[in-house]
């Protein structure tokens, strides 16, 4: 299965957080599973680091490729045909990097890994 982390997903794997789910903990670790992050949730953790809304062990220079490293995760670029898939969307989310969370989801038909309900209405395969 190839799977895309939404971005508290991501942080609450690397801090083995109880809030992530069993199913969404077991799909992670499952080796048969190819698992993105999208360059959003980078940009996102960027941005909520340099307000302090979060804490990173490091700068999200280092964070990022680190941690991706380390978890053999792999790195989904923004292209412009995710951006561009951005505009069809119907408006169930207002947060610009689920919207291009779910629009990628779609493009390269991932299963998303989110806690957050409104992804469903993408019509997009979510794991939590």
């Amino acid at each position: 299965m190839r799977l895309l982390l939404d971005t508290h997903t991501l942080l609450w794997w690397l801090a083995n957080d109880p809030r992530l789910s069993a199913p969404a903990r077991t799909a992670i670790a499952n080796p048969r599973n190819d698992c993105f992050v999208s360059l959003a949730s980078c940009w996102e953790l960027a941005i909520k680091s340099s307000l302090g809304k979060i804490r990173l062990a490091k700068p999200v220079e280092r964070f990022i490729p680190d941690e991706l490293a380390a978890n053999d995760f792999q790195l989904l670029p923004i292209e412009f045909r995710h951006v561009a898939r951005v505009e069809s969307l119907e408006f169930h989310h207002r947060d610009p990097f689920d919207r291009l969370l779910a629009a990628q989801a779609q493009a390269d038909k991932l299963t998303l890994l989110s806690a957050d309900e409104l992804f469903d209405r993408y019509g997009v395969k979510r794991v939590w």
